[in-house]
Order: structure tokens, then sequence, then C-alpha cells
């Protein structure tokens, strides 16, 4: 299966919502059509505040980013991430996309076989991913 993680956004609704409609931003939505694009078989949204999210879980606004979280509570939080990865998906065979940031995959990618996982846009800034995806839903599908 292909399994696409998409890191959380700032921009989010101010309302109880699917995690899938919390995240506002271009390059969420941006993100959200990529992986449909690559045909996902399952999307997943990696949530500061609540770790692994299916697409349809409600969630609460809330205001958290792992770039300001001390090492120590990534790793916890990655943890947390895990666990729930290997209820949810087959981390041996599964192939993972990672659409986010290094801070988001540091300690995830390690739980992965090096040929089991991409990161498309891994040297892009912020401005060269949304290019990336723009051109990429513009080309015909993989």
């Amino acid at each position: 299966m292909k399994i696409v993680l998409i890191s959380c956004v700032a921009t989010k609704r101010k309302t109880k919502s699917k995690a899938i409609d919390m995240y506002i931003s271009d390059w969420f939505r941006s993100a959200v059509k990529y992986a449909q694009f690559l045909c996902a078989d399952r999307i997943y949204i990696l949530s500061a505040k609540y770790g692994l999210l299916k697409c349809d879980d409600l969630i609460e606004d809330y205001n958290l980013t792992l770039n300001k979280m001390l090492k120590a509570d990534r790793i916890e939080w990655s943890e947390r991430v895990i666990s729930k990865l290997r209820v949810e998906t087959d981390m041996q065979n599964d192939h993972f996309v990672f659409l986010a940031g290094q801070r988001y995959r540091e300690n995830l990618i390690k739980h992965i076989n090096r040929e089991n996982y991409l990161i498309p846009m891994s040297n892009l800034k912020f401005g060269q991913q949304k290019q990336f995806m723009k051109q990429a839903l513009s080309s015909p599908k993989p």
C-alpha cells in the first residue's frame, strides 16, 4: 500500500472539524491533492498536538508545532506516532511518502526501511514545494 503522511500547518479553522478540513493553507490543500495524484491508498496527517490523524478524525483548533519543541518532546511525539502507524499500516512492506518537514519525519523514518519511503520535497524551501506540487499536478499521473 502507498501511505502518504502530510504534516499539519499553522493555518486552521477555528471550529471543531475533520482533520482533512481543519488545515486550510494553500500548501496543505496542495499536499492533499498531490497525495491523491500519487494514488495514495491512505492519507494521514502528522499533527503536533494529536499525533497521527486519519482524515476523518474530529479535532479542535490548536497552536502547536514540532518546530518549537525540544528534541526529547519530538522523540516522545514520534514514539506515539510510530505506535499508531504500526497498528494502521504494515511498517515493513507499505510504501511511505512524506510531505512533511524535517522535524516531523526525522524520528519516524528510522522505523521504515530506506527502500520503502520517499521524501519528494526534502531539499525544497516552502515556495519551491508549492511550485513542485503545482507542476506535478499539471502533469500526467505517475
